[in-house]
């Protein structure tokens, strides 16, 4: 994402399509769960894209489903955050994913034979 947004920024139309097409599949995606859970409390971004581009999460225009973002708090990268403004029906959250602390306890189970 890094590369894309580097390039659409630079010009590139085939990135910036392509960052157009990624925020188009999280809407679109996020709007399916939404609709079969039958209301939302939260989104949570989180892994790579999740936890360090602000400008995917302001883009994926989730204002309809009440999920209000903070810019100043959106700029928040890397940590546990709550991106929402005060009041936000539908809050927004980035969580540190910490695969590795996943990996090794996984590691450690079956090393030990569970």
């Amino acid at each position: 994402m890094r590369d894309v947004l580097a390039a659409a920024d630079a010009g590139d139309p085939g990135a910036r399509l392509a960052f157009d097409v990624y925020v188009h599949r999280l809407r679109r995606e996020i709007a399916a769960m939404t609709a079969s859970l039958g209301g939302l409390d939260a989104v949570v971004f989180t892994g790579g894209v999740g936890e360090h581009q602000p400008r995917v999460r302001a883009a994926a225009g989730l204002a309809y489903l009440g999920l209000v973002v903070d810019d100043r708090r959106n700029a928040v990268t890397g940590q546990d955050a709550d991106l929402s403004v005060p009041g936000s029906r539908v809050r927004a959250l980035t969580v540190v994913s910490r695969e590795d602390v996943v990996i090794a306890r996984q590691t450690r189970r079956l090393l030990a034979g569970g």
